[in-house]
């Protein structure tokens, strides 16, 4: 598969009197995980929702390029986690598998039996029949990653799908994401430094509103990350919105 970007052109959001997102200018490219860092408050769950079109940006455009050629972002282009697991709760685990590949037949490519699909996430046999209701919060997790591992969209927004998990479900997660990385943009907001550089290709700073790139080779420098946290530091809190 060609190389792909995802061009994002001065993109702007606001809330009353606050400036969320100030000038967004970045082209992000397939085949790398990006860390989206900033702290809690700068508007990384704001960017993600004006990119899944939940909410209007005030202005700015966003397009994929593939080939040299710019189109539309479809629906089906972005896959989006988010950080509380939101799940059909009624439905058990294999109900819900069997439902989104049923409505979803045609389009997958090399459709697999389900107990593969759970397998391939670590879910284990005696979970997949129980009700969705009763998984703990990183099973919900990886069900969420699940259908967009099937669903195999070219931008994957991930926000702070981390947080919360246990040691070994989160090492299990950043497997899965290093492994589904090639062929597609990733995404994967943070306001956690270590978790961005341990996990990511390319560090992104969001501080006042606009993306910075960060030098990762710099992070090894304990002065340069030193500068990088006083920078989030220095981030008003966005009042409320995340």
């Amino acid at each position: 598969m060609e190389s792909m970007r995802f061009v994002i052109e001065h993109l702007a959001k606001s809330y009353e009197k606050k400036q969320v997102l100030r000038d967004i200018d970045f082209t992000f490219e397939s085949g790398k995980i990006y860390g989206l860092l900033g702290r809690n408050g700068a508007g990384k769950t704001t960017l993600f929702n004006c990119l899944n079109r939940d909410i209007r940006a005030d202005s700015g455009s966003f397009c994929l390029e593939e080939d040299g050629e710019r189109r539309e972002v479809q629906p089906d282009d972005i896959g989006y986690v988010l950080s509380t697991p939101t799940v059909p709760e009624f439905l058990t685990g294999r109900e819900f598998l069997k439902f989104f590949l049923d409505i979803h037949e045609g389009a997958i490519a090399d459709p697999k039996p389900l107990d593969a699909y759970f397998d391939y996430v670590s879910i284990d046999p005696e979970e997949r029949d129980k009700l969705m209701k009763n998984y703990s919060h990183g099973m919900k997790n990886k069900m969420q990653m699940l259908i967009n591992i099937i669903a195999r969209p070219n931008i994957l927004l991930l926000d702070e799908p981390l947080t919360s998990l246990d040691v070994v479900t989160a090492e299990e997660m950043k497997g899965l994401l290093r492994s589904l990385k090639s062929d597609r943009i990733t995404i994967f907001s943070t306001h956690l430094l270590d978790l961005a550089v341990d996990l990511c290709d390319e560090i992104v700073l969001l501080s006042h509103g606009v993306l910075e790139a960060v030098a990762k080779s710099n992070l090894d420098d304990q002065e340069f990350k030193e500068k990088i946290i006083v920078a989030l530091k220095e981030e008003a809190p966005e009042g409320g919105r995340p």
